[in-house]
């Protein structure tokens, strides 16, 4: 059974920083693109981050370039997203999900698998 579960989220100060972690498990990472994605309260589901399958692409969003980080540890079965500078812009439910590619439009379309979310909150 395909599952992604995230952890990692939590309350920061403005210019904090925070890991997500994304475990996958009923397949593995390393054949499969995942993307990164966040959605605030009132607002559409928007693509941060993704990572193609074989690794050799990742993509972020024009918001979060410089400041985020995808990686991913196949040993693991766990991808990563590093979130520094942060925002109160940022605040949202982050999601991990599963693709077979990775777009640079983040096309929802293209996730067929998606975890529960870990809510991330910058405040002061």
């Amino acid at each position: 059974q395909v599952q992604l579960v995230e952890s990692g989220g939590g309350l920061v100060q403005p210019g904090g920083s925070l890991r997500l972690s994304c475990a996958a498990s009923g397949f593995t990472t390393a054949s499969s693109a995942i993307g990164w994605f966040r959605q605030a309260p009132g607002k559409e589901r928007e693509g941060v981050s993704c990572i193609s399958r074989n690794g050799g692409t990742i993509f972020y969003a024009y918001s979060v370039q410089g400041r985020f980080t995808l990686s991913r540890d196949n040993a693991k079965n766990t991808v990563y997203l590093q979130l520094t500078e942060l925002k109160p812009e940022d605040t949202a439910v982050y999601y991990c999900a599963r693709s077979a590619t990775c777009f640079r439009n983040f096309d929802l379309r293209t996730y067929d698998s998606w975890g529960q979310g870990t809510q991330v909150t910058v405040s002061s």
